[in-house]
């Protein structure tokens, strides 16, 4: 109980949050937020920084103290969605995949979805075929050291990046010789975009997994994609069922239900149970925010409304400034320099650098009166690019198994709490997600940037410099929170005198009053009382009544 006091004594005298959003390019945004400050401040804070009008794909996730993930709720406040404790660690990431990200208006908007989509793959989530597993690694190593050169990239160079959560060498050996034959002459933004059309081809495109059981007790993985539902358990694709074939998705505690109509005669009803009930809910609300823009209400199935991705698209044609313009050699202002998972290349400088020369202020003043809603899904629009994706062709063929990968889909990263770390690189053992770990593989990712880190420190003594200041604001840090820990045991303190004095005052008034009852008859016989009564009570009224007639005599006088 005296913890449940400090606690909520220290809350309330904090009238401000500290907030470190992990961006996609794992660099971090820190800001300072008001106590009822709602979700749609911060979202606007992180697009402001990254100078991003294309919004509406985007989200912001947290994990709670219970492992389970959750999207930030734009329309709510930030402390009370949050069940951890300030300061508040969450990450920006792509909440609605594009259908076609070759339609995305800004390249931006396109570069971010790219590191999104190479995180996937790096997580587990983007599973797919050697050959094709191969060809997309070509790209991201392409997009980021250019053309082979035998001068500079050395036998077994692509050893040093790590585009998969594993593989082996002859995979490794694939990928080189792709990038040395098949795309010299591709330049940065192109390869990154045949990576996302290649991407948007595969059957886990968009795929953010589920992890929950069917009726047998089997393994499978749920997941709602700019096209469909669809389920993966092993190495297949076991449903998949259109956005127009769905008709109502239900939870009930753990068990969650998806009614379709695959057939005007033939209604099916797929059943699956989650680990625990508020990931059910996660789940249906994902699926929800992704189908088509209204669901119909009833007792068991809540309304729910917003852009679809028709809608979405149009929003972002609307958008008026000149492209941005990247130059090579800059180091970015605004926008994101890519990821490469593992050690990087360091004697192999990126062939571009991204910098943003556009004013932040007229682009956020073109989407002022422009409300944030969430976009979903729409059939009509997403069937334009269906006849590019083999899977999607004849609907009858939406529900039957087909091979997705030479390996069992098991996004272990994703079963994980999404990784963000509320300390820098400087400090890996101490990273944590709102008092759940990482996963070990972002831990085994931080500890290889923090030892590229090592090395930079040497050959840039000025760094040296930041870390003592990283330092000293740690050492501050814990002073305030020594400050308010001394202030609220003084308060608390301050509150039990006073409510001790205020019971001994009700006492006397109860001893000295008439009323008659046992126990007050046995406090006025003991002789300390009598004591107490003759010594200090019976002169401390006559004083006051002195007193009164004092200052009656002088009222009326007056």
């Amino acid at each position: 109980m005296l913890t449940r006091l400090m606690s909520s004594s220290i809350r309330s005298l904090d009238r401000e949050y500290n907030c470190t959003v992990r961006l996609l390019d794992d660099s971090e945004y820190t800001c300072t937020i008001q106590r009822d400050a709602k979700g749609q401040y911060l979202f606007d804070l992180i697009c402001h920084h990254l100078n991003l009008l294309e919004k509406d794909y985007f989200g912001i996730r947290y994990v709670d103290p219970d492992k389970q993930r959750h999207w930030l709720e734009f329309s709510k406040s930030i402390a009370k969605q949050m069940k951890s404790q300030p300061p508040f660690t969450m990450c920006l990431r792509v909440k609605f995949y594009p259908p076609d990200p070759a339609a995305l208006k800004e390249e931006i908007t396109r570069y971010l979805v790219f590191l999104q989509v190479k995180r996937d793959l790096y997580h587990g989530r983007l599973l797919c075929k050697t050959s094709d597993a191969a060809l997309l690694a070509a790209y991201i190593l392409q997009a980021e050291i250019g053309d082979y050169d035998p001068g500079k990239h050395p036998e077994g160079y692509c050893s040093k990046f790590q585009f998969f959560p594993k593989h082996s060498e002859k995979l490794e050996r694939r990928i080189a010789e792709i990038h040395k034959t098949e795309l010299i002459g591709q330049t940065p933004e192109v390869s990154e975009l045949n990576f996302l059309r290649k991407a948007q081809m595969l059957e886990t495109y968009g795929v953010d997994p589920h992890p929950c059981k069917d009726v047998s007790g089997n393994p499978a993985f749920l997941a709602f994609t700019p096209f469909g539902f669809t389920v993966l358990q092993g190495n297949r694709r076991i449903h998949f069922l259109t956005w127009d074939e769905v008709t109502k998705l239900k939870f009930e505690a753990k068990t969650f239900h998806i009614y379709a109509n695959q057939n005007e005669d033939r209604k099916i009803i797929l059943t699956y149970f989650a680990p625990t009930p508020e990931a059910c809910k996660h789940l249906w609300k994902c699926g929800v925010e992704n189908q088509v823009g209204e669901v119909e209400s009833d007792p068991d199935f809540c309304h729910c409304s917003g852009k679809v991705a028709k809608e979405v698209m149009e929003q972002s044609a609307k958008i008026k400034r000149d492209p941005l313009r990247f130059t090579a050699g800059m180091v970015p202002s605004r926008s994101c320099p890519s990821i490469t998972h593992g050690p990087r290349l360091t004697s192999v400088p990126r062939t571009r650098r991204r910098a943003v020369h556009i004013s932040i202020m007229e682009g956020l003043e073109s989407l002022r009166d422009s409300a944030h809603s969430t976009p979903v899904r729409s059939v009509s629009h997403s069937e334009s690019f269906m006849s590019s994706r083999g899977q999607l062709v004849e609907a009858g063929e939406s529900s039957t198994s087909a091979i997705i990968s030479d390996e069992a889909y098991s996004p272990s990263d994703s079963v994980l709490p999404t990784p963000i770390a509320e300390h820098r690189v400087e400090m890996p053992a101490a990273r944590h997600l709102n008092g759940a770990p990482c996963s070990i593989d972002e831990e085994k990712e931080s500890a290889a940037g923090a030892s590229l880190e090592g090395r930079a420190t040497q050959a840039r003594p000025g760094r040296r410099v930041l870390q003592a200041g990283s330092n000293k604001a740690s050492t501050n840090s814990e002073v305030e929170d020594v400050n308010k820990f001394i202030l609220s045991v003084l308060r608390l303190f301050l509150v039990t005198i006073g409510l001790l004095f205020t019971l001994l005052l009700l006492l006397i008034m109860l001893t000295e009053s008439d009323l008659d009852i046992a126990f007050l008859r046995d406090i006025r016989k003991t002789p300390e009382f009598q004591q107490f009564h003759i010594e200090y009570f019976c002169p401390l009224r006559r004083w006051f009544a002195c007193k009164l007639r004092w200052f009656g005599g002088f009222v009326v006088s007056n």
